[in-house]
C-alpha cells in the first residue's frame, strides 16, 4: 500500500475530507519528489474520496514528475498567489471538506488563515501524529539506505580522525570530511562539527579556527544523506595521551552508551532508555554534566519523531530507528559524546554506526 493509500484510509475511517502535507519532508515521505521550496509553497491534497495532488513552484512540476509522482502536479508562479490556486484546484474536485487535516506543527499563520478564509466551514484537525505514526516505523527498504547513510558516516569520522595534525584547524577537518562524502557522491545531513580541546564541552559547539593541539580531545558529530535518508554519529577521540580524568569520562560516556543500546528492544520505553544511560553517568558522578535527551528519531529527518527523553512513555516497536548519544561537558576537563544509530528488530537491537567506540588515541 503507497503512502498516499494510507493516508486515504486514514481520512475514510475517521471522516475526515482532507488532508494537507506541507513539511518538506514529510511531502517526500509520500510523494518521493524532494524539495527545498524556500518561501514558496509545496505541499500534498490528499482526500477522503478524490484524486489526489502534488503543488509545487510550476518551475519544479518536472522534477515533480521525474521524482515518480503519478498522480496530477499543480504549479504556481511567483506572480500568482498560491493559496488561491491551491483553494481553487481543491474546489474543482468537488470537494468542500468540513473536517481539514493540516500539519499543525508546520503550516504558517498566514498560509492557516487563508485555508480558513477559502473553506470558512471546515474544522481543522491535526495531521501531525498521523505522519509520525506512519513514518516512525521504517520498511526494509527505508532500513537499507539508513545502513547504507550509516556507513557512510562510519567512513567520513575515519577520515576526520586521518586528518588531525598539531596546528591543523577545526575547519580544515571539516573541509576534509565533507570532501571525501562528497566524492562518494553525497551529501552531510546536517553541518559537520569538528571541536577540539575546551571547546569540546559545549554540546552544540561551532567549529572554527581553532588549531588542534597535543593533549586535546577531537569531538565529531556528523551525519550523511543517502538517497534521502539520514545518519547522525558522534565520536571522541584523543589526540595524544588522555589525563586520567578524560579518561574516566570517556569510559563513563561509553559505558552509558553500551547500557543503553543492550536494553533496546520492542516493549521498553524511551524513558527508561535515558534513564539507563542517565543512572550510568549519575552514578560515577557527573550526573549534572549530561545536559541533554538520550537521542531522537532519525530518517528523512535528521531530527525526528520520537524524542528518546526521560518524560517519553513511548513504547518501542520493531522498525523503530533513533540515536542513542549520551554526553558528559565538563569545562575544566572535557567533553565526551558517543552517538550511534539504532534500530530496533525483532527481538532486540541492530546498531547501524560500527565504528570503533573504544578510545582512540592518536
Amino acid at each position: 500500500m503507497s503512502k498516499v493509500e494510507e493516508i486515504q484510509n486514514y481520512l475514510q475511517q475517521n471522516q475526515i475530507d482532507a488532508a494537507f502535507v506541507t513539511t518538506p519532508d514529510n511531502v517526500f515521505y509520500v510523494s518521493g519528489f524532494k524539495s527545498n521550496p524556500h518561501e514558496r509553497l509545496l505541499g500534498v491534497m490528499i482526500f477522503k474520496n478524490a484524486e489526489p495532488f502534488l503543488i509545487c513552484p510550476k518551475m519544479e512540476i518536472p522534477d515533480a514528475k521525474a521524482a515518480g509522482w503519478s498522480y496530477e502536479v499543480v504549479g504556481h508562479q511567483d506572480t500568482e498567489n498560491s493559496m488561491e490556486v491551491l483553494a481553487q484546484t481543491i474546489k474543482d474536485r468537488n470537494v468542500n471538506p468540513s473536517a481539514f487535516a493540516i500539519e499543525k506543527a508546520h503550516l504558517i499563520v498566514e498560509r492557516f488563515e487563508a485555508l480558513q478564509q477559502s473553506f470558512p466551514e471546515a474544522n481543522f484537525v491535526r495531521l501531525d501524529e498521523k505522519i509520525n505514526a506512519l513514518r516512525v516505523i521504517k520498511d526494509e527498504h527505508e532500513l537499507e539506505k539508513l545502513r547504507k547513510a550509516a556507513e557512510l558516516a562510519d567512513y567520513a569520522i575515519e577520515v576526520g580522525c586521518k586528518e588531525i595534525a598539531e596546528g591543523k584547524t577545526e575547519m580544515e577537518i571539516v573541509t576534509a570530511i565533507e570532501s571525501a562524502i562528497q566524492e562518494k557522491g553525497c551529501k552531510m545531513s546536517f553541518e559537520t562539527t569538528v571541536l577540539s580541546g575546551p571547546k569540546t564541552a559545549s554540546p552544540h559547539g561551532i567549529p572554527g579556527s581553532r588549531k588542534i593541539e597535543k593533549g586535546d580531545m577531537v569531538l565529531f558529530d556528523l551525519g550523511v544523506n543517502y538517497d534521502g535518508y539520514c545518519s547522525d554519529i558522534t565520536r571522541t577521540v584523543a589526540f595524544g595521551e588522555p589525563s586520567e580524568a578524560q579518561k574516566e569520562i570517556y569510559h563513563t560516556v561509553l559505558a552509558a552508551n553500551t547500557n543503553a543500546i543492550a536494553a533496546v528492544k520492542p516493549g521498553v520505553r524511551a524513558m527508561e532508555l535515558d534513564k539507563i544511560a542517565r543512572d550510568t553517568i549519575a552514578d560515577a558522578g557527573f550526573g549534572e554534566y549530561f545536559t541533554h535527551r538520550l537521542g531522537h528519531g532519525l530518517g528523512i529527518s535528521v531530527h525526528e519523531f520520537p524524542s528518546v527523553t526521560g518524560a517519553n512513555e513511548l513504547i518501542m516497536e520493531e522498525g523503530m530507528v533513533f540515536t542513542i548519544e549520551p554526553g558528559i561537558y565538563k569545562s575544566d576537563v572535557t567533553g565526551v559524546r558517543i552517538e550511534d544509530d539504532v534500530v530496533v528488530t525483532k527481538d532486540g537491537v541492530e546498531v547501524l554506526t560500527k565504528f570503533q567506540k573504544e578510545l582512540i588515541v592518536l
